[in-house]
């Protein structure tokens, strides 16, 4: 949990990183509005449906690959957190891959009502389909999840939102292996 300063407020749990999977896809929408690329309705696909080809048209629509993840890197603001380029596991997508620390996610989650070009994707959070709105996301908070297997076994279930409180909001970030 993390508060729009950026202050880790609490951390429990011994799990603190993994890939991204689909949460990745926020800041990669708000990297293709920002550059003028792909149209609402590949940015709503992207959020709402969390559909992979319309992420992956979103990507492609910003250049090769290292522009690509430079541009999304841009939007999440965090030097430490490098958006990956490369498809490390050929079935997946390279931005999915990226490994996001849950810390730097919910500071990222508690800034973004404030980034530049993300409200219209802060919207389409709240108003994800049926299937994705489950954990935070089924509290009615603008949410993200995402899910895929893990790299040595098991399976890595993710999720981060802003929650309002009553000073503001603050943002979360939970994964589960």
């Amino acid at each position: 949990i993390a508060d729009v300063n950026g202050t880790c407020l609490l951390s429990l749990g011994s799990l603190s990183t993994g890939v991204a999977w689909s949460t990745i896809k926020v800041p990669l929408a708000i990297a293709a509005l920002r550059a003028g690329v792909g149209n609402r309705e590949v940015v709503d696909l992207t959020i709402a449906q969390s559909d992979n080809a319309a992420a992956e048209e979103l990507w492609s629509q910003l250049g090769d690959p290292a522009a690509a993840a430079r541009q999304v890197q841009a939007v999440i603001g965090d030097a430490a957190t490098v958006v990956e380029s490369r498809r490390l596991r050929p079935e997946y997508t390279a931005f999915g891959q990226t490994q996001w620390p849950l810390v730097r996610q919910a500071r990222f989650a508690a800034r973004l009502p404030s980034i530049p070009d993300a409200s219209p994707v802060v919207d389409l959070m709240r108003n994800l389909c049926l299937d994705h709105r489950w954990g935070l996301a089924a509290k009615g908070f603008a949410a993200k999840g995402g899910w895929g297997p893990g790299i040595a076994e098991g399976y890595l279930v993710r999720q981060f939102a802003i929650v309002p409180i009553e000073a503001g909001h603050i943002g979360v970030a939970l994964a589960a292996d």
